[in-house]
């Protein structure tokens, strides 16, 4: 099966899951912060606003994964999607995918059995939500059909800078709030 059809709702929904996962990442560091008065929204909105994001980009990543196996334009295999090696369309950058998928996985089961889990156990596994947003970066760049086009250029370097300016003001507020420093 191929055909535009399957082309364009692939690369739409890549370029919108880059989005959403880009805001999922920031909701989720700015849904942890725990200084008394910084928060002018409620964090229980910041929380609900972060699973709702996470839930549309899971459920959207689905149809990107379907749309690019049923696509015979390039070969990608179903187990391409989990199976970072062995892919024959831009194999690092599908790898690069692969990746993102499984790491995303492994956060997305673990949010569905936190009452199972300890908050340790649970915020550990959370924390790869990072590097599976910084592969599904790479997969963007490398395997995207539109990164010749600046809109999408300034797409992926505003997601990744808004991540990096969120991450490192979360870093400084940590330090600046750990136990011992003046």
């Amino acid at each position: 099966m191929s055909g535009p059809f399957l082309w364009y709702l692939n690369r739409g929904t890549g370029v919108v899951l880059l989005v959403l996962f880009t805001a999922t990442v920031v909701l989720g560091l700015l849904s942890v912060s725990r200084r008394p008065g910084v928060r002018r929204v409620p964090q229980f909105f910041v929380q609900g606003l972060h699973r709702a994001v996470s839930g549309m980009a899971t459920a959207l990543l689905l149809v990107h994964v379907i749309s690019a196996v049923l696509d015979t334009y390039v070969d990608i295999r179903w187990y391409d999607v989990f199976v970072p090696w062995g892919g024959t369309y831009r194999p690092i950058y599908l790898a690069a995918g692969a990746i993102a998928v499984d790491l995303l996985l492994a956060v997305r089961l673990t949010s569905l059995a936190r009452a199972r889990l300890s908050d340790r156990a649970w915020r550990v596994v959370h924390l790869l939500a990072y590097p599976s947003w910084a592969a599904s970066v790479a997969h963007t760049v490398g395997i995207g059909t539109d990164m010749a086009t600046p809109w999408l250029r300034v797409l992926v370097v505003g997601c990744v800078g808004v991540v990096v300016a969120v991450g490192v003001t979360r870093l400084a507020l940590v330090r600046r709030m750990a136990p011992g420093r003046a």
